[in-house]
């Protein structure tokens, strides 16, 4: 074993990073959360009550030598090389890595740190919407035709608008013809598709507002408007030279924290120019473990070169609408996109939102 690695979150990159340094290092791995929360299932969870659970799985399989602990961590102690929790346990590192993603909105968030807690919460979306006559979506990109496909489908008689203020879905695709597909599935399933409309809450409650002063009233509304890192504790623990100005870890091409060879940030909570999806964290996650492998196995005059980052500016892109339909965007050399239906993405993800292919990463059956 050679030497502690702190792995600070436990989403996609965090999991991925801890079980890639399993065995080489010792690995501990911190998460305010007690489970894994598989965030891709988490829109079909908000709707849908047989799926509360899905997103749920424990981290007790995932590594083999190294340790999970569920924690908050209050800063890292660069000085003594120490990772400090808010129980006052100091964890040791010879390379901490930062991998605490960004916040979602709702319903795509874990609320509180248990299974338990975080079930209640959607519970009680799936009672609001099985309740509401008028849902509003605000937001056309991926999360948001998503959502707004899956309420439909688990919701038919009520009224759905998707307002997005761009003017096309799917927009950061770089192709027209995936949001061209995802608007005809949204209007034949008698979606209201409100392009170029940007909304402000109004000032009645359940009013909506469109920048051209248009009203609507909606009584249950979901903002799938983007993300924010979980980075406010990097700021209040005196490590707001390391953010950007939108809140990102700056990090080099070797994924390492400016300055600091011995700490690294991975994933949604870093500034690399790229779609923040989860191939990319796992692409992420896998240089890094290389590059932390090799730090700490190397000597200071036989020190390896780090391997370099190359951001992926076309990531394949899969938009289920619903479980049995949905569309895929599959870069190809030469800068087009092939642009695949309903079979191929049902296959891929919109039947079982990579439940299977996660619980296997985390040491568990697909079941």
């Amino acid at each position: 074993m050679y030497g502690d690695v702190v792995v600070i979150g436990g989403g996609y990159a965090g999991v991925r990073l801890a079980k890639r340094l399993d065995g080489t290092a010792r690995v501990t791995l911190v998460d305010r959360k007690e489970v894994f929360f598989h965030r891709v299932a988490s829109l079909r969870a908000g709707v849908r009550p047989e799926w509360t659970h899905t997103p749920f799985i424990p981290y007790d399989r995932l590594l083999r030598h190294g340790r999970v602990i569920a924690g908050k961590v209050l800063r890292i102690d660069t000085a003594e090389r120490q990772v400090v929790l808010a129980t006052g346990e100091r964890l040791p590192y010879d390379v901490a890595v930062i991998a605490t993603g960004a916040d979602y909105p709702e319903p795509a968030r874990f609320s509180g740190t248990t299974a338990e807690e975080a079930a209640k919460t959607f519970a009680a979306h799936q009672r609001n919407v099985a309740t509401a006559e008028h849902i509003l979506v605000v937001g056309g990109g991926p999360s948001g035709v998503e959502l707004s496909a899956e309420l439909r489908l688990a919701r038919p008689d009520a009224r759905v608008t998707l307002a997005h203020s761009g003017s096309a879905l799917l927009d950061l695709t770089g192709s027209e013809r995936p949001g061209r597909k995802a608007l005809a599935w949204l209007e034949s399933h008698d979606v209201e598709v409100r392009l170029g409309s940007f909304m402000a809450p109004g000032t009645d409650f359940g009013t909506y507002r469109d920048a051209r002063g248009a009203v609507v009233e909606a009584d249950l509304s979901f903002w799938a408007t983007g993300t924010t890192p979980n980075t406010l504790w990097l700021r209040l623990s005196g490590h707001g030279d390391w953010l950007n100005g939108s809140g990102h870890v700056k990090v080099d091409r070797a994924l390492r924290v400016e300055g600091k060879p011995d700490v690294f940030a991975v994933g949604d909570v870093n500034d690399v120019a790229e779609l923040k999806v989860t191939p990319a964290a796992l692409a992420q996650a896998d240089i890094a473990a290389h590059n932390i492998r090799s730090y700490l196995q190397s000597s200071g005059r036989h020190r390896k070169e780090p391997r370099f980052y190359r951001p992926v500016q076309r990531n394949p892109l899969i938009v289920p609408f619903g479980p049995a339909d949905g569309v895929t965007v599959l870069p190809v050399p030469g800068g087009e996109s092939a642009v695949l239906g309903s079979r191929t993405t049902t296959m891929a993800k919109a039947k079982t939102l990579l439940t299977p292919y996660m619980r296997r990463q985390l040491g568990y059956t697909a079941a």
